[in-house]
């Protein structure tokens, strides 16, 4: 394949938008796809005031902010999609849709363009089946806040090319990024390692050994962890901590993965964490 220069981000949510941008302001053409026009105006109006942000910090010249959005093309059909060298697909955690934009990228993608998933759970073998195109489907799982934080997951499903690997790492490497190397397994390594943190933490919750409050500052002058364990669910988002859990109990078989029921019903309610003003703590 020839270098890549023009990638398309499918999922203008916060890591798909954060994910094209991250992109753009790397130099690339970014068609960025969703299903409705408004979701990708509050991604494009998130990408300005995240760039501006990075300017005033001195980690960007102001000069480069306009330059960046230009290079990025939003879109509500998919089928624009067949000029560009690589896809990221950034949707919901659901295998079911993600499935549907596999099936659909497979077709309408030039037959040497590599996809890729964001996905923090999912089985990347088990996506790339769905495809013709096995060896070039792979998964690069990028952190929140993605323009921040460095660590990308480059997961090899087990068709996975040594080719598409080398690729996908060395543009990791071009956005400025760490690549580390992770064979697909639920939860790869990062969230089989978190999210039972996370869900022993609200246990502790459940059963009254302690507030969040008082969680989180064990993990921040304990363990010199940034921010509690309670804290990084409600910045996640407490429906994705339960998403990924319910992953990892389905893809090892072991009950110790469920749920906690505290986490369950607060997604039940609504309380979602920092996105619907409401999780652990509360944020007006």
């Amino acid at each position: 394949m020839s270098k890549i220069e023009k990638v398309a981000v499918v999922g203008a949510g916060t890591m798909g938008s954060g994910i094209a941008h991250a992109f753009a302001r790397s130099g690339f053409e970014v068609l960025l796809c969703d299903v409705e026009q408004r979701f990708l105006d509050r991604a494009l109006e998130s990408i300005k005031t995240n760039l501006a942000r990075e300017a005033a910090k001195g980690k960007l010249p102001s000069g480069e902010i306009e330059p960046a959005l230009a290079r990025i093309t939003p879109t509500t059909d998919r089928e624009q999609l067949a000029s560009v060298q690589m896809v990221v697909e950034a949707a919901p955690e659901r295998f079911d849709l993600k499935a549907e934009i596999f099936r659909s990228l497979d077709r309408i993608l030039p037959a040497d363009a590599i996809l890729a998933t964001n996905t923090s759970s999912i089985s990347i073998t088990r996506l790339a089946a769905l495809t013709q195109r096995p060896s070039q489907v792979i998964g690069m799982h990028f952190f929140n806040p993605v323009p921040m934080m460095a660590l990308v997951e480059v997961v090899r499903g087990i068709a996975t090319s040594d080719a598409s690997f080398a690729t996908v790492e060395a543009l990791a490497i071009e956005l400025g990024k760490t690549p580390v190397a992770v064979n697909d397994a639920p939860g790869f390594v990062s969230n089989r390692v978190l999210m039972p943190l996370i869900n022993e933490a609200a246990y502790t919750v459940l059963e009254g050994v302690a507030t969040p409050e008082a969680v989180d500052q064990v993990f921040k002058l304990g363990m010199a962890h940034p921010m509690g364990p309670l804290t990084l669910a409600d910045f996640i988002g407490l429906d994705v901590c339960v998403d990924i859990m319910r992953v990892l109990q389905e893809g090892f078989g072991n009950p110790k993965y469920a749920p906690c029921p505290l986490l369950v019903k607060m997604v039940d309610a609504g309380w979602l964490g920092r996105k619907s003003g409401r999780g652990f703590y509360s944020y007006k």
